[in-house]
């Protein structure tokens, strides 16, 4: 897959400072909050809203954010807001590709702030349909290291409809159809396999190698994308061969 995704798993190992934590909770809320809305309160029928759920436990939401969340977004508890998807492309340094997912109930402010974080690091605004084409919206489970070895998690998602089994030393990363994010899921769940989260996502389906250089500017660019609050996530063509992962993660 994808570099980004390889640089996530090294970069989420480091601390989190508390400010870029206040963020990534806001986010994972806000997903939460937006699965109930469409899907209902009940985690059994609603298996979007199990997922997000799962994650943000994951990363050490309190419960009480998370409940909150689903009373807000299911109608039990006023105050949720009225959020839209909206995509925006764009390329940054060495011609990378940007898919940038903003979860908004202000479109204008979105649009200006995802813009200038763009123009600012080095990247430039496209047109819609321009990036686009690069991705796929493919099924992604991310299995963490030592929760089982990679032909075992081959054996336990194979029938469940996974595409490919990745070893990114970290983490396993396993790709499917969109469709079938739950059934491979559920089948790590059914082997006792633990898992880091389950979600439909964007996969390259072209990379753009880069070195060590680019790469930082790259991942500034997106770091500057992330600490926006519109911004949800951040998909990107950029590939990172080992050693200049090595080299990064060193830094």
């Amino acid at each position: 897959m994808s570099g980004h995704s390889k640089w996530a798993t090294t970069k989420h190992k480091k601390a989190v400072i508390d400010s870029r934590r206040g963020k990534l909770f806001a986010k994972l809320v806000k997903n939460i909050e937006v699965a109930a809305r469409l899907g209902g309160s009940d985690t059994s029928a609603n298996p979007t809203l199990y997922d997000a759920i799962t994650k943000a436990k994951k990363s050490s939401v309190p419960n009480d954010n998370i409940d909150r969340a689903v009373k807000r977004g299911s109608g039990v508890e006023a105050g949720g807001a009225d959020y839209q998807t909206i995509m925006y492309e764009g390329y940054g340094p060495n011609g990378v590709a940007l898919l940038i997912e903003c979860l908004t109930d202000n479109k204008n402010r979105a649009a200006s702030d995802t813009r200038v974080a763009v123009t600012r690091n080095g990247g430039t605004m496209a047109d819609p349909g321009s990036v686009s084409y690069m991705f796929e919206r493919k099924g992604v489970v991310m299995v963490p290291q030592g929760a089982a070895t990679e032909e075992q998690i081959f054996e336990a998602v194979l029938e469940a409809g996974a595409d490919e089994v990745n070893d990114h030393g970290g983490s396993v990363e396993i790709i499917s159809d969109s469709k079938d994010v739950v059934a491979v899921r559920q089948a790590l769940q059914a082997a006792g396999i633990d898992y880091e989260s389950a979600e439909s996502t964007f996969v390259p389906n072209m990379s753009v190698p880069v070195d060590a250089n680019t790469a930082r500017k790259v991942f500034a660019l997106i770091e500057a994308l992330e600490d926006v609050d519109d911004v949800q996530n951040v998909f990107t063509n950029i590939d990172i061969s080992d050693s200049v992962l090595a080299e990064l993660a060193d830094e």
